[in-house]
């Protein structure tokens, strides 16, 4: 598969992840975007970094309002249902509220644990949100020359 060097989005999968940001306010929310080469659906996950924030602060600092995790069991069985449907991982979303879109550094750590991206195929979306409002998505993809997630275009179609 060719990595992303551009990633389309319909106006649907636009709004729907737009939606997600401003019903999650002010926390992150994240989600995944799949495909089946014709359309795209958009599948939310649950933020479940205030539940480990809860169960081990000194693990888990940062609250939902500044961080995300999704919980790898349901991530698991979205991925395996879309697979058995015939769809396949296009892009990972998630907020940023009250910050700019930018590919953090906790951003780089979920989506390349090992030093190598667990998805190297995929596009990582984040939404800048303030009070709300959307006001940036931008994609990022793995650059194999680059040994890093760079900024791609993406495109509202």
């Amino acid at each position: 598969m060719i990595k992303p060097n551009e990633v389309l989005v319909t106006s649907a999968t636009w709004d729907e992840i737009s939606r997600h940001s401003r019903e999650a306010f002010p926390d992150e929310c994240c989600g995944v975007i799949l495909t089946n080469g014709v359309s795209d659906q958009v599948q939310r996950l649950e933020n479940i970094q205030n539940k480990l924030h809860a169960l081990d602060p000194e693990t888990y600092p940062r609250t939902a309002v500044i961080a995300y995790a999704m919980d790898p069991k349901e991530l698991e069985a979205i991925l395996d249902n879309a697979q058995r449907g015939g769809n396949k991982l296009k892009a990972f979303y998630h907020s940023h509220p009250d910050h700019d879109a930018y590919f953090s550094a906790e951003d780089k750590v979920f989506a390349s644990p090992f030093g190598e991206p667990t998805f190297p195929n995929t596009a990582q979306i984040v939404v800048s949100i303030y009070h709300r409002e959307v006001k940036r998505m931008c994609a990022f993809a793995w650059s194999d020359e680059q040994e890093d997630f760079v900024e791609v275009p993406i495109k509202r179609v």
